[in-house]
């Protein structure tokens, strides 16, 4: 017995998604020598809630979420987590020039270590939503950021911090792009 199946697909092609980012090159991924306290500032930018693996997740759910239905909307999520991809790499670097480890846990100064989960994500139903919550997550890794380049004495890292800031600050106005035209 032959049952009619028909093939469901998207017309949604994303071969030619760049990252999203600044046009301005990134510093020398270097550092004035190891130091554990700020490799441990920066896993948590690396993987804590409010984190560059937190972001891509977010992005990526996202964007596979409304593929079929907002194809352009879903190609600028794409770019967005590609740039959030080379963050998470940046950071990667830098933790490791540090003398840190890189095992998917945020290091916070009172000794506590949490290892990365999804239960860090928001996860809204309507494309309204997903944008105001990365929305939100941006800014909140600015603010984040911003509190570690404060305490890290250290002018290679925080040059790097500064530069991520950039594209961060990039993704807000264009997550806010997308909102208006919604």
């Amino acid at each position: 017995m032959e049952e009619n199946k028909r093939l469901l697909t998207s017309d949604c092609s994303f071969a030619n998604v760049k990252p999203i980012m600044v046009d301005l090159p990134y510093p020398k991924i270097q550092v004035r020598e190891r130091n554990l306290d700020y490799a441990n500032l920066i896993s948590v930018d690396y993987c804590g809630s409010v984190s560059e693996l937190s972001a891509i997740t977010q992005y990526i759910n996202n964007e596979n979420r409304m593929f079929c239905d907002r194809c352009p909307i879903a190609k600028t999520i794409l770019g967005i987590a590609m740039a959030e991809m080379m963050h998470l790499q940046k950071l990667g670097e830098l933790i490791t020039l540090l003398g840190g480890t890189i095992d998917f846990s945020a290091k916070y100064s009172n000794g506590k270590s949490v290892m990365w989960t999804p239960e860090c994500l928001t996860i809204p139903k309507k494309v309204e939503n997903m944008l105001l919550a990365d929305i939100e997550s941006e800014r909140d890794a600015i603010s984040q950021y911003r509190k570690h380049i404060k305490m890290i004495d250290d002018d290679c890292v925080n040059a790097v911090l500064e530069r991520i800031i950039k594209d961060e600050e990039y993704h807000i106005f264009i997550l806010q792009v997308l909102l208006e035209e919604l």
